[in-house]
């Protein structure tokens, strides 16, 4: 995993007011961001709609797509960001359905509910990659889309399709499986935790921009990535036929959508542009004297808390579950979900979901959504929350944007404990975390936070002194695994050969067994100590005794080859076996570090409900 932190640039003073919204389309909810404009005044005509990519690409983008809805907003333009069906927070979606024919509908009920909230006359709709398709399509049938905004849109839905499988296949074989590659069939397809259904599928590959016989909008700005365009000669096609198309390419695509979220940066060049083009593609009816703001209930604005809610999956008994989005912390600088269980339960439990690494409250493969909402039919309230700098709270006064390994985290899990019990009246409160949430979880018990249990995925390291970097995980995963791998390597004739044509480093050698050493060396002192009731800094095993102590349960669970299995083995020492059940580790046979794979993520869930809901 990238730990590095990644500074947020300044596009405007006053980025105007975020409102969390939920809207109807077709029988379900869709959740989204309303983005008001700095100004009161703002009388353009014209709103904004974000169409998200698909998947671990919209996961990596969040920040990204946040940054264009405000540099918007700052023009005075009213901007509506949202998550389609079964995606990030919305209600959820049949396994069988056409999502592309279901999102298209998304699209328009969103810009619907722009123009209903803020008297927009016009809608531009600006997708990226697969939500460019989506832009596309929904324009050819809203009438009310005068303009797109498309970057790196998907041009032929087979293309797509492939570099899809291409995706999935390079990351089995990354995790050591065997994979024959599969030509494009109509069939589901599961890429990086996120699925494609099998008339999904069927409706991409028949899906090729090339044939269209008439531009999907008047004015289009096609923004192709830098180092591979592939919307070139789709945008001189629809030049030729009467539309107005500002075509250019800029750097930033990769870094935005290809690059993990806690190393992702804000493609900036694009965002001027957009900032540049879109005045131009304003409608030149003006509202009159209707100010955008006051089209809104100016309390939902401002007494935030509790006031959006939305009927979420049926529970066991029936009885409907509610979800709504809360601000809390100082300042009212963080930001969650809540999932509340069905009426009339009584048992008083809950769950805090914390950020693996810097992706936001949904969690990978959405699966911190799933649990809330499968463990609300069992009787908890949950919170997935985001930590400052992450997702959607706020970045503190001198901090960076997605810092993973942040000092203030303990800090604010306590608030997020604190409005719990206030609040909600529980104590039975539970934190689950993967990856650094999982580090962040442990931290918060060992600082004597009210928790009743700790359930930790993949931990890749437990302490730090004041940042962690690239360098700092991948020492650890070397101390960890590589001198197993260079013994074993001994009697490999190609790694010889490796090894004698200069393609292996024997630096790095010594300095993994040196480390490895170290670790060892410490470890015993740190076990000699705790049989003299002596407390040294860094002492893992002390700490999950001392929690232990207070009743706190810890449950780990690994993939297989994960670095933190050895850590927590040399780190804890003794203490692991004489905790007993009080601290538990498991090990998820086919899993990668992130759970990406359906069979894997599905066994962990078990995991951690049977660990939960067995209390």
């Amino acid at each position: 995993m990238n730990t590095n932190a990644v500074e947020t640039t300044d596009l405007s003073n006053d980025p105007g007011l975020r409102v969390p919204i939920y809207f109807p389309t077709a029988e379900k909810r869709l959740f989204g961001w309303l983005h008001y404009p700095a100004s009161r005044n703002a009388n353009c005509g014209l709103g904004l709609v974000i169409c998200n990519p698909f998947g671990y690409e919209a996961i990596c983008a969040h920040r990204s797509m946040r940054a264009i809805a405000e540099a918007v907003a700052d023009l005075g333009i009213p901007v509506l960001r949202f998550d389609y069906q079964g995606a990030g927070d919305s209600g959820d979606i049949g396994s069988e359905a056409d999502q592309m024919a279901v999102w298209v509908g998304d699209v328009m009920a969103a810009a619907d509910e722009l123009k209903r909230l803020t008297g927009v006359e016009g809608i531009c709709l600006l997708g990226t990659r697969l939500g460019g398709l989506l832009a596309i399509e929904a324009a050819r049938q809203c009438g009310s889309v005068h303009s797109l905004i498309l970057i790196e849109p998907v041009v032929t839905g087979l293309s797509y399709l492939r570099e899809m499988r291409r995706v999935r296949l390079a990351a089995s074989l990354g995790g050591g499986q065997q994979v024959v590659p599969a030509n494009v069939r109509q069939e589901e397809i599961e890429v990086s935790g996120f699925s494609l259904s099998s008339a999904t599928v069927a409706a991409l590959i028949k899906t090729d921009l090339m044939t269209l016989d008439a531009p999907p909008a008047p004015g289009m700005l096609i923004i192709d990535r830098a180092d591979l365009p592939s919307a070139r000669k789709w945008s001189e096609a629809m030049s030729r036929k009467e539309a107005r198309v500002a075509y250019v390419t800029l750097p930033g695509f990769v870094e935005m959508i290809m690059t993990p979220a806690e190393s992702a940066t804000i493609p900036v060049a694009m965002i001027e542009k957009i900032r540049e083009w879109l005045p131009g593609a304003a409608v030149q009816q003006p509202l009159g004297s209707t100010r955008i703001r006051d089209r809104v209930n100016e309390r939902d604005c401002t007494a935030y808390n509790s006031v959006m809610q939305i009927p979420c999956i049926g529970g066991e008994s029936g009885s409907p579950l509610t979800e709504y989005a809360i601000r809390f912390g100082p300042d009212e600088i963080l930001f969650g979900i809540v999932t509340k269980p069905y009426p009339g339960e009584v048992r008083k439990r809950a769950v805090i979901f914390l950020n693996t690494g810097a992706v936001h409250h949904v969690g990978l493969s959405r699966s911190a959504v799933s649990l809330a909402r499968k463990w609300a039919q069992s009787g908890y309230l949950s919170l997935r929350m985001d930590l400052a700098g992450i997702g959607d709270s706020e970045t503190r006064p001198g901090r960076p944007l997605n810092e993973v390994f942040t000092p203030t985290a303990v800090e604010e899990i306590r608030e997020a404990v604190e409005l719990v019990r206030t609040r909600y009246g529980i104590q039975d409160i539970s934190l689950v975390g993967v990856c650094a949430g999982a580090t962040h979880a442990l931290h918060a018990a060992v600082a004597g936070l009210p928790v009743s249990r700790i359930l930790l995925a993949n931990p890749m390291i437990f302490f730090w002194k004041s940042t962690v970097t690239n360098n700092d995980i991948i020492r650890i995963s070397e101390a960890m695994n590589n001198p197993t791998g260079y013994r074993s390597r001994i009697f490999s004739a190609l790694h010889w050969k490796r090894l004698l044509t200069g393609q292996v480093q024997l630096a790095v050698i010594p300095r993994v067994y040196l480390h490895r050493f170290l670790m060892a060396v410490k470890s015993t002192l740190r076990e000699v100590a705790r049989r003299i009731n002596m407390h040294l800094p860094d002492d893992l095993g002390w700490e999950l005794e001392s929690i232990a102590a207070r009743g706190v349960k810890s449950l780990f669970v690994f993939a297989p080859g994960e670095p933190g299995i050895e850590l927590l083995r040399i780190e804890a020492g003794s203490s692991l076996s004489k905790l007993g059940d009080r601290c538990r580790v498991r090990i998820i046979e086919g899993a990668d570090h992130a759970f990406s794979q359906q069979g894997p993520r599905s066994r962990l869930e078990e995991i951690l409900s049977e660990e939960l809901l067995s209390q």
